[in-house]
């Protein structure tokens, strides 16, 4: 389990608040790895290899290993066993159900003497209410983090519905926030929502906020950084595509690193100019 003191040591000690996704698609990761008995799990072990001295998080997105059946299954422990102990481990599967089935889902991703995997954090989907989110809350030392304003294009369809207490996405924070501190609960906040970053602070003050959306899909890290840092960075940045797939050549992990290496770059530029780092 990684506190949040030791992810904010992680943060200082790198100098970076880069999350890495292992969104690992088959029909995408280079041909010659499908010669390994796992392409997928080889694919993972070199990005991880190649990247882990670079973040200080990595996510793999359950849905790419669960459309796999069992094999899928398999890579995804195997991923989550291989991924380095000082970095935080998160199990993107955006659950979100009533608390008997809540309870479940918190076994499969938490106890790993029942599933296998013992992230360290789990995204949640909000809308079936408080609920829906304390069976996860009840094991010590796991982070839920929940979808608040979120980058896709039909974000706005929801979240941001008025109503008698402000906007709907508002709403949740206010609600999650009563639930646990910003020791157990971050956000999920898309880079392409810009300054109302500055809003989300106005409720989640001390929250850390995992923000996709920077490298592929266009969000601007200086942006994010420009409303959304706190004192101790408060940030989790996280890509994917524009990381795991910078080649799909023999030299995809040296690829991966080089686009790693100029988002942790980047970062540190941010965290010097914030003071959270120092030159």
């Amino acid at each position: 389990m990684l506190s949040r003191k030791q992810l904010i040591e992680q943060i200082k000690q790198k100098k970076s608040f880069l999350c890495i996704g292992l969104d690992t698609d088959l029909n995408k990761i280079p041909a010659f790895l499908h010669t390994y008995p796992d392409p997928v799990l080889e694919f993972n072990r070199r990005i991880i290899d190649a990247t882990h001295d670079l973040c200080v998080a990595y996510k793999p997105n359950a849905a790419f290993y669960e459309s796999r059946g069992l094999q899928g299954w398999q890579s995804l422990i195997d991923t989550y066993q291989y991924l380095p102990k000082e970095c935080l481990s998160i199990i993107d599967a955006k659950r979100g159900d009533i608390g008997n089935t809540s309870d479940q889902y918190a076994r499969a991703f938490f106890d790993e003497t029942a599933g296998g995997m013992g992230f360290d954090a789990l995204t949640v989907a909000p809308y079936m209410g408080h609920d829906s989110l304390t069976p996860y809350l009840a094991y010590e030392g796991k982070w839920i983090i929940i979808l608040a304003l979120t980058s896709n294009d039909g974000s706005r369809d929801f979240q941001c519905l008025k109503t008698d207490n402000g906007l709907l996405y508002e709403n949740v924070i206010q609600k999650a926030n009563s639930l646990a501190g910003a020791d157990r609960i971050m956000y999920v906040v898309g880079a392409t929502q810009g300054q109302e970053f500055a809003n989300i602070r106005k409720h989640a003050p001390d929250n850390f906020l995992l923000v996709p959306g920077v490298g592929a899909q266009g969000g601007s890290l200086a942006e994010v950084c420009r409303y959304g840092l706190t004192a101790d960075c408060g940030l989790l940045v996280n890509a994917s595509r524009s990381i795991a797939y910078a080649s799909n050549g023999e030299d995809f992990a040296e690829a991966a690193r080089a686009e790693a290496l100029s988002l942790q770059q980047q970062m540190q530029v941010e965290l010097e100019k914030a003071g959270i780092v120092r030159e």
